[in-house]
């Protein structure tokens, strides 16, 4: 039973990465701390989760033309660079912080959008 609800949460993750973004990693989180992973390894467990759908989900976007790679550009070498910092900083942030903080920013990015 436990392997089809996970199965049926993977599911849902890539739908709704798909579908949203960013939100298939924070289903991924929340699951993953369901089957007793701490937040820390959570967090690096739903990195590796999204980056095989993000890829997909990047190429279908393009084929369909509904994003060009020039538009991202500017974003790229920086978010590797935050990528590479970040992962050298997850294991030093204790649970505890990272849980708080990753809330903060949750209902900063939900009030921001409700507003809009």
């Amino acid at each position: 039973m436990k392997k089809t609800i996970n199965y049926l949460a993977g599911i849902l993750i890539g739908i709704i990465n798909i579908l949203i973004g960013a939100c298939g990693g924070i289903v991924a989180i929340e699951c993953l701390k369901k089957n007793n992973i701490n937040q820390t390894k959570a967090h690096a467990t739903a990195i590796s989760i999204i980056l095989p759908l993000t890829v997909i989900s990047a190429v279908i976007y393009l084929i369909n033309n509904n994003v060009k790679f020039s538009d991202s550009y500017v974003y790229i070498i920086p978010g590797i660079i935050g990528s590479f910092a970040g992962s050298l900083l997850l294991p030093k942030i204790p649970s505890k912080i990272l849980s708080k903080v990753f809330s903060i920013f949750m209902i900063y990015a939900g009030v921001r959008m409700f507003l809009k």
